[in-house]
């Protein structure tokens, strides 16, 4: 059975905020997702768990969380583009821009520190850049126009996780999704 983490919005709309916040104006959609991709993927390798627990696919200018994606785009994803769109403005020419603070409660400390240092390292550089640097990640396939799904199990591997590390994570994955059910009732 293959790792699923729950899609978190309120996570993947902090961590979104916080990227914009730290950028001080509107950024390119590309150099967002980019990050958001990188910080999960360091969340993963430092904290068995990713900040979003959105979907991964490979798509032409590298990997990309296929719910943020969608939502950037403006597609409803379960119930999450009405909270998107409070906060994160809908693509305009290619950009994104912060419409509110979201803040970051749903956050944990570490998630902040992965965050802050992913935009530390990529904020600066054009995102076609960053988008050739993730066509170095092990998970990434060329799509050839498509979009191919990235298994968690492949991104934990690629990390450094050992099998039976990965077999932990699945546990714990399949006991959050678990307790996730029974208190969404």
């Amino acid at each position: 059975m293959l790792i699923q983490f729950r899609f978190h919005p309120e996570k993947a709309v902090e961590a979104a905020a916080i990227f914009l916040k730290l950028h001080g104006k509107p950024m390119k959609y590309l150099g967002l997702l980019k990050m958001l991709h990188i910080a999960d993927r360091m969340a993963l390798e430092r904290l068995e768990q990713p900040i979003t627990g959105d979907h991964y696919v490979s798509m032409d200018y590298g990997p990309v969380l296929s719910g943020v994606y969608d939502l950037v785009k403006g597609t409803p994803v379960d119930n999450a583009l009405p909270l998107w769109a409070k906060f994160i403005s809908s693509r305009h020419e290619n950009q994104v821009t912060l419409l509110a603070d979201p803040g970051d409660d749903d956050l944990s400390e570490a998630e902040e520190e992965i965050i802050q240092q992913v935009y530390q390292t990529f904020g600066q550089f054009d995102p076609f850049h960053v988008a050739e640097w993730t066509h170095d990640l092990p998970e990434w396939k060329d799509p050839h126009g498509s979009a191919i799904p990235i298994s968690v199990e492949d991104i934990l591997k690629n990390v450094g996780k050992s099998d039976v590390e990965i077999a932990e994570i699945q546990q714990e994955a399949i006991r959050e999704a678990y307790l996730d059910k029974v208190l969404d009732g």
